[in-house]
């Protein structure tokens, strides 16, 4: 697989898109990003001292149906790099990384489809490592305050190892903590208490809430824990 370092970019996910045609694996990562994209449009704050980086990977053979598995191996991944520098860490559904009640990292995944089909993915992961997170208010924290400092490189690394490496969806259910209890379901403006109580492998959330069953789908709503 080609690995691409480069010191500024605007973002990595834009960039790598140049490899699109080329149809081989490859990944970019960036000391610093200027325009890092979070979802639904949002920026993603992106200093030096993170690791941000963006995968393209290409697929013989991925249905539609399991395109979910593209996101629990981001997830995974990330939770195994953080624990190998002695972090706590769990995956809050879909596939945000939180450590002490914050959110550790962020991932942003574009696919391309053909029929049925993952022709392609690209997998933007940004994870605070010993960039200054305290201008987020509060809701972000960096691996440093959680084990001490540590070197950016030696996390980057780590996280490129565990993106090559395989893993399967009892993996991502062994750092997903939350089922069993209760949760708050956010959908629009409405919002409603419900218990989690498994996760799917298409990726939905299962939960009770007024005395039935309902399976959410991440793209509709939002859960607060």
């Amino acid at each position: 697989m080609k690995i691409e370092y480069l010191d500024e970019v605007d973002s990595t996910n834009s960039y790598i898109r140049r490899y699109l045609d080329v149809g081989e694996d490859v990944i970019v990562c960036a000391r610093r990003q200027t325009g890092g994209r979070g979802t639904k449009g949002r920026s993603f704050c992106s200093e030096e001292g993170g690791v941000y980086l963006s995968a393209l990977t290409f697929y013989r053979d991925l249905p539609v149906s399991r395109a979910f598995r593209i996101m629990t191996h981001s997830a995974v991944s990330v939770c195994r790099t953080a624990k190998a520098f002695g972090a706590e860490v769990q995956i809050k559904w879909p596939n945000d990384v939180f450590a002490a009640g914050r959110k550790l990292s962020g991932t942003l995944i574009e696919n391309v489809f053909a029929g049925d089909k993952v022709r392609c993915s690209i997998v933007g992961i940004g994870l605070n490592v010993n960039n200054d997170v305290s201008a987020l208010g509060g809701i972000a924290v960096a691996l440093s305050e959680l084990v001490g400092r540590v070197k950016t490189e030696e996390v980057r690394d780590e996280l490129i190892a565990n993106l090559m490496r395989r893993d399967d969806f009892s993996d991502y259910l062994s750092f997903v903590r939350f089922l069993g209890k209760e949760i708050t379901v956010i959908e629009g403006e409405k919002s409603y208490p419900a218990v989690a109580r498994e996760v799917s492998e298409d990726g939905r959330l299962i939960v009770d809430a007024g005395g039935q069953t309902h399976a959410l789908s991440a793209a509709e709503i939002s859960v607060r824990f």
